[in-house]
């Protein structure tokens, strides 16, 4: 019987050959993948931010309707405090990059109504003031406003229009998001 089992044929390995040649394989895959995978993930970032900034601002609208009051949304640093224009926060950017913050005017002393962090891969261009929503209309101060969102490093894979996101911002204080830059044709 033991010389049964030692003539039986090898069961289905794979041999050494095989395997690198697999590894091989899918190593040129993931090569040639990779570009493709950092320009999904910038293109991610870039819509994710300007959804965030176009939700906040809507909200910093709809409060100023709703408290009858003022309601600010400024660029903030890392503590929460609101810059001044052409200020740069702590990674030394002075566009919107850095983070925003909606206030609330009560009494003369804002309250912070909500906070988004900074990230640094997106850049947002746009006005370099605070943009403040006044009662009874949820109106801007100001004339028509936007924002020019998207990737900080442009590479090859993130040249063009398809890249960006405009916001533009009526003086009534609506909102709307177009795909591409802002001095585009939408």
């Amino acid at each position: 019987m033991k010389q049964d089992a030692i003539a039986s044929p090898p069961c289905g390995a794979f041999t050494l050959v095989e395997t690198l040649v697999v590894i091989a394989l899918f190593a040129v895959i993931v090569v040639m993948a990779t570009p493709s995978f950092v320009a999904w993930h910038v293109r991610d970032q870039v819509d994710v931010r300007a959804k965030a900034l176009l939700s906040t601002l809507s909200y910093a609208r709809s409060e100023a309707l709703r408290r009858g009051a003022r309601v600010t949304v400024c660029r903030t640093d890392a503590a929460r405090h609101c810059l001044a224009a052409g200020q740069p926060c702590g990674n030394g950017v002075t566009d919107w990059s850095c983070g925003w913050a909606v206030l609330a005017d009560r009494g003369g002393t804002p309250t912070l109504l909500r906070a988004h962090g900074s990230l640094a891969a997106v850049s947002i261009v746009g006005i370099q003031t605070n943009l403040t929503f006044t009662p009874p209309a949820g109106q801007l101060i100001g004339t028509f406003r936007s924002f020019d969102i998207g990737p900080r490093a442009s590479s090859k894979a993130t040249q063009g229009d398809k890249w960006r996101r405009c916001i533009r911002i009526a003086a009534g204080g609506r909102t709307r998001m177009v795909d591409g830059a802002c001095g585009a044709a939408s």
